[in-house]
């Protein structure tokens, strides 16, 4: 299934991706649902039953669609509506610093014996086609392209061997990075942290729909179609399972809380000459599976 939240004249809602265009509305298939995924995460069996029970129906109305009809609730039609990012507001975000092989060739590194972990605020976070938006002064901002996952149950120590029950799904994810924050911090809390600097989605595939934990995928990061990475999540030197086993050691995963797995090589700041984000760029993540994100990038400027 592809988890959706969008919004259509009100409140952020969840719903299914079916096809290309449908989205099934899951409030309006059934009253009785939570109202976001950290709260139906954990219950998928009973989301995955609706989806098949209305899967006929699905297909009656992606018919109509087609043939340039309107479709009415549950079901939705796509252009009619705009996505938001797939979880909103989870209570953390856990990235991996030189997570791919090709990544840490780049920078003439060793590779690591053990995650590199760090934070990014969940204020960061940005929908599929918003904008990435930089203040005056940001001049050496920087896009990484990474395969995230949800977690869909809570956890704590969680044993490799049962990590997969703990994944709801896999998104697209675009880390944007200051390099200057990041490297005259010393530190990456800063520079991975800026507004709209975590655009993400633009739905969440759940587990059986890719390879297991999400190997074997082609990801490419483009500017204004140049493609700047082009790799292949095997290059993952730690892979899912182990990542929610070694964070979990440590603090409790909860439903929605997103990791990002780390990004390939070809970043910006490793050219030569580096290069980085400007006013007028478009960035696209692609992931086999996982579709394409899509932002602008802006100048910000504070409002008076």
């Amino acid at each position: 299934m592809k988890l959706i939240t969008y919004t259509q004249g009100a409140g952020p809602r969840p719903g299914l991706l079916v096809g290309d265009r449908l989205v099934l509305d899951l409030l309006a298939a059934d009253p009785s649902l939570l109202t976001n995924w950290h709260g139906l995460l954990p219950r998928i069996e009973t989301v995955r039953a609706l989806h098949d029970r209305l899967q006929p129906a699905a297909e009656r109305a992606a018919t109509v669609l087609a043939q340039g009809g309107e479709v009415g609730l549950p079901f939705v039609d796509l252009r009619r509506c705009a996505l938001t990012t797939p979880i909103i507001l989870p209570s953390k975000i856990i990235a991996v610093g030189l997570n791919y092989r090709d990544h840490a060739e780049e920078q003439h590194k060793p590779l690591p014996e053990k995650p590199l972990l760090f934070s990014k605020a969940t204020t960061c976070l940005q929908a599929p086609g918003g904008p990435i938006e930089l203040p005056e002064g940001l001049d050496q901002v920087d896009a990484e392209a990474e395969i995230a996952f949800v977690i869909a149950k809570p956890g704590r120590a969680i044993a490799r061997e049962r990590a997969r029950e703990h994944i709801g799904g896999y998104m697209c994810f675009n880390d944007i990075s200051d390099r200057e924050a990041q490297y005259s911090d010393k530190q990456f809390f800063r520079g991975k942290s800026l507004d709209t600097g975590g655009p993400c989605g633009p739905f969440l595939a759940t587990p059986d729909e890719l390879p297991d934990l999400g190997m074997g995928l082609r990801i490419r990061c483009l500017w204004n179609d140049v493609v700047m990475q082009d790799s292949n999540t095997d290059q993952l030197i730690f892979p899912p399972d182990y990542l929610i086993s070694y964070v979990s050691r440590h603090m409790t995963l909860l439903p929605g809380d997103i990791i990002t797995t780390g990004t390939p090589g070809g970043v910006g700041v490793f050219r030569q000459p580096p290069v980085y984000l400007k006013p007028g760029d478009q960035v696209t993540v692609e992931i086999d599976g996982l579709g394409a994100l899509s932002n602008p990038v802006r100048r910000w400027r504070a409002t008076a």
